[in-house]
């Protein structure tokens, strides 16, 4: 669609339309894309040091640039190069900087060639933010703090990258990501025992609550940096002040835009099965709030239908035989959906109403798995026909399962063998279609030919008959002249009629001329 302000203006307008066709109904809000919120909270935390434009500029450089790409292994003796970065895959953030810091002692020697003359000087853009970057002596240190953070996100984005059902345990899973990163600034008592709202209101920009910036946390691979680094202690100091205040970034941004703060998505955690099994007596209330809000929302017909959920969730809670099942699931990892199915086939307005919460999502995987499939399907020279062809043929084989699993049916092995007998009739289209198009633009070309010689001949004509009317005001001025004058007058005339008949005579030819393309243009 658009940005979030105009996202959340439609989602606004949507509910009152909702509301007033059937008669106060609401959807169930839980917030924006999670995914997408941590992606741009983790862009946030490093937009001061724009490491997203060092990472680009090191890929473009040798990018495309077959002879450049050559100085580089013979001065290196290697052909492994920087990957290109996407602000917008979050998956591959982690795999660009790790690539990055893998090639940097290779572009040291490079940059290092390009300085002493041995190898012509790139004159881009993209050479100059390399160069420019070299010379800061923490941008290793920078790169590593930026991988070590990478790490922690990447694992989360990657598992949630799934339609499956998952909201239920999106909520502890992002808090425990939010405390990972608040333990590296934070200290320890003001973290002991806080609740996953909590976390969504603490305010991390008090600078009491900080750890000093010797004992902040900022990766191993950060810290072996900043000990070869000798007599920069007070930039070493302000790194690590820095360090902070991306991390604190990053956390507002979260906690502004986080799932977290709603209710609904809190109390979905009453569905994740190890959440029931230890602690049955707190998310029975959790259950209890969902059904209130539903019924708040008119999602619900009546009271009574509540009630009938929450005893048949109470009942669910209260077998001891289903303590197997629960200890099955956390063993297995079986699809939520599919294991609630089976839990609670005895109780089916309990699972009517945890098929509505199931459908809740927890953000826009699909679209961002998307982009991935279609990279992997991408090479050079590639139509977009091909690219819509591949993109179907990899949907479905994921839908069954693998290759080994889609099904060998008579229409399948019948179109297939029909394949080279429809590839031959396509390409007798396409020639066809070329050839259209190659007569068409000749027409084309031709009739505009033929517009410009016959504005051209307009413009001849034109001419011609002022020389001509030219020529004969100054032979009719000549007659009531005498002498000098007379004479000066009757040459310019004589002048003007032979401008006249070159005129003539150019006409002529642009008469042949359009003649013959006008019978180009008949045939």
């Amino acid at each position: 669609m658009d940005g979030p302000s105009v996202n959340w203006k439609v989602f606004d307008l949507f509910q009152k339309d909702q509301a007033a066709q059937f008669g106060g109904v609401q959807l169930i809000c839980v917030g924006s894309c999670g995914l997408h919120t941590l992606h741009n909270a983790f862009k946030c935390g490093f937009n001061a040091w724009q490491l997203d434009k060092l990472l680009r500029a090191m890929h473009t450089l040798f990018h495309n640039v077959p002879a450049r790409r050559e100085d580089f292994i013979t001065v290196t003796k290697s052909s492994v190069f920087p990957l290109s970065f996407c602000a917008h895959r979050w998956v591959e953030n982690l795999p660009v900087v790790e690539r990055a810091l893998a090639v940097w002692p290779s572009l040291l020697l490079y940059l290092e060639a390009v300085k002493t003359k041995r190898l012509s000087n790139p004159g881009t853009a993209s050479y100059d933010t390399v160069a420019a970057a070299m010379k800061d002596p923490l941008i290793l240190a920078k790169l590593e703090f930026y991988a070590a953070l990478a790490r922690t996100f990447t694992p989360f984005l990657k598992k949630y990258q799934t339609d499956e059902p998952v909201l239920p345990f999106f909520p502890k899973d992002l808090a425990e990501l939010m405390m990972s990163l608040l333990r590296r600034f934070i200290k320890r008592e003001v973290l002991h025992k806080i609740t996953a709202l909590q976390l969504t209101k603490l305010d991390v920009t008090d600078k009491t609550i900080w750890l000093s910036p010797q004992d902040i946390s900022i990766g191993l691979g950060a810290e072996s940096v900043l000990k070869v680094i000798k007599g920069a202690e007070l930039r070493v100091l302000e790194f690590r002040r820095e360090c902070i205040q991306g991390l604190c970034n990053i956390i507002k941004k979260v906690q502004d835009k986080s799932p977290l703060k709603y209710l609904t998505v809190r109390q979905m955690a009453c569905l994740d099965p190890s959440v029931m099994y230890r602690d049955p007596e707190r998310y029975r209330d959790h259950m209890k709030g969902l059904v209130q809000r539903f019924l708040q929302d008119k999602q619900l017909a009546d009271t009574s239908a509540g009630d009938v959920i929450l005893q048949q969730f109470d009942s669910l809670l209260s077998l001891e035989s289903r303590s197997e099942d629960f200890l099955s699931f956390i063993a297995m990892k079986k699809r939520l959906d599919i294991f609630l199915g089976h839990f609670m086939e005895s109780y089916p307005e309990l699972w009517a109403f945890c098929r509505k919460l199931l459908l809740l999502s927890h953000g826009q995987a699909t679209v961002e798995r998307g982009f991935l499939i279609n990279k992997e399907v991408e090479s050079d020279n590639l139509q977009e026909d091909t690219v819509v062809t591949r993109r179907l043929l990899c949907d479905y084989i994921i839908q069954h399962g693998g290759v080994t699993q889609v099904p060998l049916s008579k229409p399948l092995l019948a179109n297939v063998a029909r394949a080279r007998t429809r590839y031959r009739v396509h390409l007798e289209m396409e020639r066809k279609k070329r050839e259209a198009k190659e007569q068409a633009l000749k027409r084309k070309e031709a009739e505009d030919c033929l517009q410009e010689l016959r504005v051209k001949r307009r413009q001849v004509q034109e001419v011609s008959e002022g020389l001509a009317r030219d020529a004969d005001r100054l032979a009719e001025e000549a007659e009531a002249k005498a002498g000098s004058k007379m004479a000066d007058l009757i040459s310019r005339s004589n002048l003007m009629r032979r401008g006249h008949k070159e005129k003539l005579a150019e006409l002529a030819v642009l008469d042949k001329e359009i003649t013959a393309k006008s019978a180009e243009l008949r045939s």
